[in-house]
């Protein structure tokens, strides 16, 4: 079901799209989807509270209550909100816009239905986006696209095994990541601002394992790194209540569309109270986070301010006015609890970089002993660039390893999923993981860990140092062994050499027959 759903949704989107920009439509087709889900799961509420109102057993039970009493009570917004049903106004109803698809006006009642949905639901005041009044689509194609939104059916109906296969939180999700994903690739290198490959972000959960606490991602674009976050949670038994969400984005479009994608899930969050600079105007200065995850944009220029001279946040040095690299990791590593982790993704040159200051405040933060594992990462796995990329983990407080740097080398671990486009397959997300959580001593399977020529390797700080305080890990996971047999090395040796022997003593036994029988012809060698 969910993957027909994609297929059509794209296809005629893409179709529909004409001569309008991806980034444009992105936002017509997404804020769609969103009223068409809160829509559903509103009425699926509604539905449900009526049968518990005439059910006897049920808690909910109504005795003796005429339709006026019932009615009433369906209006009570206490029974949607209980389990994080959005309220939805009559007039912005689905079924009442699908109704109206077909008007000359119906950009400016969708707009109109978004109002009155934000004015319900002050969690959603200033979040959704209203353009469709000014969209840019030839007659009657806006129409046909709520028409086709329509398609989609995020109610919970069908037998147990439909709706536990089509969750409609979880189907609108798989949408919304799927179309992210396509508008990425469409837009190119705009696209990549604000969408990170998704087996990306499931290393950084997997290696963080956020089971609780406060989760902050301070430049969350769509807001990826907390639906991973999510989906991890759930994974391993726990609850989303247990965690507290925090991120910041300055593009206010994309700000909103992070705010949806939260919302649409039913996850608490506080992006800040607009959308704004990280480094001038940071929205949580007093927030110290359990887990970082953040894919910044890679060696962002221009993001210098003179008030941000002598900031607190640069505590191993003033980050270069041309690269924000350093800016970024300093600005994680002051915004983490004691006992905290983050994950970041950053440019492969951010590794070795001796520009500017940049290698003094990576040798400070690496005698300060705040880093804890550096992986390298394939090619190809961004849609909208080709510089290649790792991950760094730092901790406030190294718990275990002191002194340690686990270097993993993943660059030959990726799979090629297009002709254009590299990602890891879960086995080898969860190698990584496994291997980092032995080496933490955290394994639940309690397996050891030990160094593996070519992919891992705990090194010393003083080795470190002796490398110029460069942290790629291919300088020191070494080649990866060829063969893995007992053999020793002059057993083996002595073979080789007689086998060459025998080689060539059959070469010159050919040269001399080959010298005779050109001789019989008359030919001289």
């Amino acid at each position: 079901m969910i993957e027909d759903i994609k297929k059509t949704l794209w296809a005629t989107a893409d179709k529909l799209r004409a001569n309008m920009d991806a980034a444009e439509y992105k936002h017509i087709v997404l804020g769609l989807i969103f009223v068409k889900y809160i829509s559903d799961t509103f009425q699926t509420r509604r539905t449900e509270l009526m049968r518990k109102f005439a059910d006897s057993q049920d808690d909910y039970y109504l005795e003796d209550a005429d339709q006026e009493l019932i009615d009433e009570e369906l209006e009570d917004r206490d029974y949607y909100k209980e389990v994080n049903v959005f309220w939805v106004p009559e007039a912005a109803r689905w079924e009442t816009l699908r109704a109206q698809a077909k008007q000359a006006d119906i950009g400016k009642r969708v707009d109109d239905a978004l109002s009155l949905i934000e004015t319900e639901n002050p969690k959603l005041k200033g979040i959704l986006d209203k353009r469709y009044a000014r969209v840019q689509l030839p007659d009657g194609k806006l129409g046909e696209l709520v028409d086709l939104v329509s398609q989609i059916g995020f109610g919970e109906s069908g037998n147990a095994e439909d709706r536990a296969k089509n969750h409609a939180r979880d189907l609108l999700g798989q949408v919304y990541e799927y179309f992210l994903g396509q508008f990425a690739s469409a837009e190119g290198k705009r696209g990549g601002q604000f969408y990170t490959p998704a087996s990306i972000v499931k290393t950084l959960v997997a290696v963080l394992a956020p089971h609780h606490g406060q989760v902050y991602d301070p430049c969350c674009g769509s807001g990826g790194m907390f639906m991973q976050s999510e989906k991890f949670i759930e994974a391993h038994g726990g609850k989303l209540g247990d965690v507290s969400i925090y991120g910041q984005e300055a593009n206010p479009t994309t700000w909103r569309l992070a705010a949806m994608n939260l919302a649409i899930r039913g996850i608490d969050f506080n992006l800040g109270r607009e959308p704004a600079d990280t480094f001038v105007r940071d929205q949580h200065p007093d927030l110290r986070a359990d887990f970082v995850l953040a894919n910044p944009p890679f060696n962002m220029s221009n993001w210098q301010h003179g008030s941000l001279e002598g900031d607190p946040r640069w505590v191993y040095g003033t980050p270069p006015q041309g690269n924000a690299n350093y800016a970024w990791l300093q600005h994680m590593l002051y915004h983490l609890k004691p006992t905290g982790r983050a994950g970041i993704v950053l440019a492969n040159g951010s590794m070795s970089s001796s520009q500017n200051s940049e290698a003094d405040i990576r040798r400070a933060m690496i005698d300060a002993d705040k880093v804890e594992v550096m992986i390298a990462l394939p090619g190809q796995l961004f849609f909208n660039t080709q510089i290649p990329a790792c991950l760094w983990f730092l901790v406030k407080e190294k718990r275990a390893r002191q002194g340690e740097v686990l270097f993993i080398d993943a660059r030959k671990l990726g799979s090629m999923i297009s002709r254009v486009q590299c990602e890891f397959t879960d086995e080898v997300i969860d190698r990584i993981a496994n291997t980092v959580a032995a080496w933490r001593g955290e394994n639940a399977s309690g397996e050891d860990y030990a160094d593996i020529a070519g992919y891992c390797r705990s090194v010393t700080l003083i080795e470190i140092a002796e490398h110029g305080h460069v942290l790629t890990p291919g300088r020191y996971v070494g080649a990866e062994a060829v063969e893995d047999d007992d053999e020793a090395f002059a057993d083996k040796m002595q073979k080789l050499t007689e086998t060459l022997g025998e080689q060539m003593a059959k070469g010159a036994k050919l040269d001399q027959l080959l010298r005779s029988k050109l001789g019989d012809l008359g030919y001289e060698l």
